[in-house]
């Protein structure tokens, strides 16, 4: 097994990114298209055309819209400082639109909604600088039991400009509407392009896909065997300013906040939430203990020898830590052979108080499917959490 020293890095690939490789047809993504021209600033705050530079102690990739430049926190350690009031203040910058296009999901867009390898990251963290620990045991992943109802696992679809994507989700508890929480926890490269991109369209959350193994073993299977809890659309998301303004391909250290938290209703309205639908949502557990944890990993994983129908497990044990950035919370490592279309699925360790909370979602993994790597859930998350949840 090749050491993550890492060299084996720099071939890991963000785990599910996720876009079809076939262009949009005529039912492909709505918009895409950047509102403002891109525009970069220098050290002083200036537009300085062509370059990043720097605000505060923030380092800006080159050719940002001058919009997601309003807002920034003067350093990223100030983001931890916001209040609701400034969590607000940036969305009501970055509007998230997703209008309901009734049927839009069927099993063959669903089926067609395959990701593609991204490129992998370029930074090249060393095993001895005090982020990033050696690679650990790969782990294989074993198939969840059946039925899959009344566990908060599902799968996330999306329009983009490349086609049609999905990853895995997770319901989680909603602190101020306890039992009836609407919200689901996935990583921030499947609701959002990264580095002054775009939100992806047509985002909706499937719990309990394909629940009965109807379309297990290449099986055809009618719409109401692949989601039998419903479809569910976005209705907002929150995502971390470090994955919007530096998020991508190659934009390794964003990993270590790749993170989102999106509210979503039935299309077909029950009057149900999605907590009460499920059965379940999980707590999410910020600041947890690194040394205390035991984690395990779940997924619908679509690259071979998985085909994206079943859902999987990693039990990963104790994490070891993976960072791009010293100054930004190390990410969770396991061992894992999971692939691509895991991403945003949830990770899970028991509380003190004996609750399964989710303490992590799936970011990259190696390009050998050895590993997963996912952000380490701190303020700026819970942050985030806290805006969604009180943002009715």
């Amino acid at each position: 097994m090749p050491s993550i020293h890492r060299s084996a890095l720099a071939a890991a690939l963000v785990t599910g990114t996720l876009l079809a490789a076939s262009a949009c047809g005529p039912d492909g993504p709505a918009g895409g298209e950047h509102a403002a021209p891109p525009v970069a600033t220098g050290t002083t705050g200036s537009a300085a055309p062509g370059g990043g530079g720097v605000i505060g102690g923030i380092t800006l990739p080159s050719g940002l819209p001058t919009s997601l430049l309003e807002g920034l926190p003067k350093t990223w350690d100030d983001l931890r400082k916001w209040k609701f009031e400034d969590w607000d203040k940036w969305a009501s910058k970055h509007v998230f639109n997703n209008p309901v296009v009734k049927d839009f999901w069927n099993p063959d867009k669903m089926g067609d909604a395959k990701p593609a390898d991204p490129a992998p990251p370029t930074a090249k963290p060393a095993a001895d600088d005090g982020g990033t620990d050696p690679e650990p045991a790969v782990v294989k992943a074993v198939p969840a039991p059946r039925p899959y109802l009344k566990q908060p696992s599902g799968k996330v679809f999306f329009s983009a400009q490349g086609g049609r994507g999905n990853c895995s989700a997770t319901v989680i508890a909603d602190p101020q509407h306890p039992g009836k929480s609407n919200l689901v926890w996935t990583a921030a490269h499947c609701v959002h392009e990264g580095k002054g991109g775009n939100f992806y369209k047509d985002l909706v959350f499937v719990p309990a896909y394909n629940n009965s193994g109807a379309s297990s073993g290449g099986k055809k299977a009618p719409l109401s065997e692949l989601a039998p809890l419903g479809t569910w659309w976005a209705d907002q998301v929150v995502t971390s300013p470090q994955w919007m303004v530096e998020g991508g391909p190659t934009g390794d250290a964003a990993n270590q906040y790749d993170f989102a938290v999106m509210r979503v209703h039935n299309q077909n309205d029950t009057g149900k939430s999605l907590e009460e639908t499920v059965g379940s949502a999980a707590p999410v557990w910020f600041d947890a203990p690194r040394d205390q944890l035991k984690v395990s990993a779940s997924g619908y994983p679509l690259v071979k020898p998985f085909d994206g129908q079943e859902l999987y497990r990693c039990d990963g044990g104790k994490p070891t830590r993976l960072s791009f950035d010293a100054k930004r919370p190390a990410m969770l490592t396991i061992g894992c052979d999971m692939t691509q279309g895991a991403s945003g699925g949830g990770w899970f360790a028991t509380m003190p108080d004996g609750r399964t909370a989710l303490v992590s979602n799936t970011s990259i993994g190696t390009q050998d499917h050895t590993s997963l790597s996912g952000p380490y859930l701190e303020t700026v998350a819970k942050q985030a959490l806290d805006w969604i949840s009180r943002k009715q």
